[in-house]
């Protein structure tokens, strides 16, 4: 008899357009192929419309739901801090969803914790596995942060969120049985006191059948750069911020007549302003199929400043064989060497550089796109991620 696992996640797994989320959609679907699988999730945004669609397109045993929409606020983070607890763990907190797992949770032999959140929903006297998937070092992202922000009571504030994410980390990675990580993240909450021998290795990627699709022709790409990321989480708000702010104007006045494509859903009104003052900048909102941007792009950054994990732009990236320029935040946790799989560059004056290289230089555009491609396929296809998951299960 298959074991019976509840996976429980803070958003609807579907569609996979994000890159949490890519991973989440192809976990469920491979949990449910493989074991009796109930899902128990948080609806934000738009996530009650793609229910019914999502369902279609898995087997479970049982799905359980609650809309909850907290904002990001001022009241919040004060409301958070009385119960002791980061804003995105009060975020995400729900005393009828949390009912409604308690009710249901011994019947499962392992419980899936997708995302350090959801672990405030696993009840105390449960008996089964818990196996805990950090999607990324939490508390990392918001040290990292804070140390990008010069307003001084921004910072504090950053400061003191970060700390209550470590402390938590700390907890949930002590009661978890085994915990799935990038090898990145592994080894920084190693340092904060996680157990190495709980850990089993996994990667955030994206869709590795582009890996069989054409190869690119520089021939055929247009003097352009692509992005493709969400525009409303602060990470890549802010790396393209400072991508416009520090690096745009180093490559204008040498190509002109460059394009910048910015794809993605609810861009902030930051990124809108400065768009709408330069006509080269193209915010073309959610693209359902992004292949004929990266077929006609000839070159894709990535400009993150802060974060951690594996970047899933940077792997879709190198699955398609467009020659990427990111910093070391963005390559992170990846295999890849500055120069031979894509360029790493944290000065502007070097990203700009390396983007001059490759808008021009076909030779160097297509040893790195051929470059990429081989080392995506050697280390970064999903069966090695998929295994790992049933060894996290089973062993």
């Amino acid at each position: 008899m298959s074991k019976k696992i509840l996976f429980l996640t803070p958003t609807l797994p579907y569609p996979p357009v994000s890159g949490g989320v890519i991973k989440s959609n192809k976990v469920v679907n491979f949990l449910s192929e493989h074991y009796d699988l109930s899902i128990a999730c948080i609806l934000k945004n738009d996530d009650a419309k793609h229910v019914g669609e999502f369902l279609k397109t898995i087997r479970l045993s049982h799905f359980i739901s609650q809309e909850l929409h907290i904002a990001r606020s001022a009241k919040n983070l004060v409301l958070s801090a009385l119960q002791g607890i980061s804003l995105n763990l009060f975020r995400n907190k729900s005393s009828i969803l949390k009912n409604k797992i308690k009710g249901i949770a011994n019947e499962y032999d392992a419980i899936f914790c997708d995302h350090y959140v959801m672990f405030q929903y696993i009840p105390q006297n449960f008996k089964g596995r818990i196996i805990l998937h950090e999607h990324n070092c939490e508390y990392l992202i918001w040290k990292r942060f804070s140390h990008l922000e010069n307003n001084f009571s921004k910072q504090m504030a950053l400061t003191d969120q970060a700390r209550r994410i470590k402390k938590y980390e700390q907890q949930i990675c002590k009661k978890s049985d085994v915990i799935l990580a990038a090898p990145n993240d592994i080894n920084e909450l190693v340092k904060i006191g996680a157990d190495p021998d709980k850990f089993v290795e996994t990667y955030h990627l994206g869709d590795d059948q582009l890996l069989e699709a054409p190869e690119l022709n520089f021939d055929d790409t247009e003097k352009s750069l692509l992005y493709i990321g969400t525009l409303s989480w602060e990470a890549n708000i802010d790396g393209l911020l400072w991508f416009l702010k520090d690096i745009w104007k180093l490559i204008v006045p040498q190509h002109h007549d460059t394009k910048l494509y910015i794809v993605g859903k609810n861009p902030d009104a930051r990124l809108k302003e400065i768009a709408a003052r330069d006509s080269r900048i193209v915010l073309t909102g959610f693209i359902d199929d992004v292949e004929p941007y990266f077929k006609k792009s000839r070159v894709f950054i990535t400009p993150l400043r802060f974060g951690s994990g594996i970047k899933v732009k940077v792997v879709n990236a190198l699955y398609r064989g467009i020659p990427c320029v990111t910093t070391p935040i963005g390559a992170e946790g990846l295999k890849v060497i500055d120069g031979e799989h894509v360029f790493i560059k944290k000065d502007p004056e070097e990203f700009a550089h390396a983007i001059d290289i490759l808008l021009t230089d076909k030779n160097v555009w297509k040893e790195m796109s051929v470059n990429a491609r081989k080392i995506a396929n050697q280390y970064y296809t999903w069966n090695y991620v998929l295994e790992n998951i049933v060894k996290a299960i089973e062993d």
